[in-house]
């Protein structure tokens, strides 16, 4: 099973990530332009918080808020849960599992950004390697 750098390596380079005073009309359309379903929230390059496309429609109803009005900030989820590149990909599923969410930022020692994974990235990587055994297997009981 791949390493959570690994499977950084295997993403696109460029983080989706908006300012805690960005609009969140702004966030809405950066959201739409990577085709993500959050965004990292950094502040002078520091993790301050993550925006999702479940916070706007849970604040967004209860409030009603205009999100051309609204800073980022007002909405996003500002207690980040996070891992570093060594983690294992049955930590972050269960991680992510019990604290119900579906993005999770990889932060290095140095509590700079390395990247972020949602839960499909896991669930991919999971096919993948059970494929693979699959086929491994398959080749071993027909040798």
């Amino acid at each position: 099973m791949k390493t959570l750098k690994q499977l950084l390596a295997g993403k696109p380079q460029v983080l989706a990530a908006v300012a805690p005073d960005d609009s969140v009309f702004h966030a809405l359309c950066v959201m739409a332009e990577h085709n993500v379903g959050a965004l990292l929230v950094l502040e002078d390059g520091r993790l301050v918080g993550i925006f999702s496309e479940r916070d706007f429609a849970r604040k967004q109803i209860r409030n009603n808020l205009s999100p051309k009005e609204i800073p980022v900030r007002e909405m996003m989820s500002s207690r980040v849960a996070y891992v570093g590149p060594e983690s294992t990909l049955e930590e972050c599923m269960t991680l992510m599992t019990e604290k119900r969410f579906r993005h999770l930022p990889v932060l290095d020692d140095e509590m700079q950004v390395l990247g972020i994974l949602s839960i499909g990235d896991m669930v991919k990587e999971i096919i993948s390697s059970q494929q693979f055994l699959i086929e491994e297997l398959e080749r071993y009981i027909a040798s």
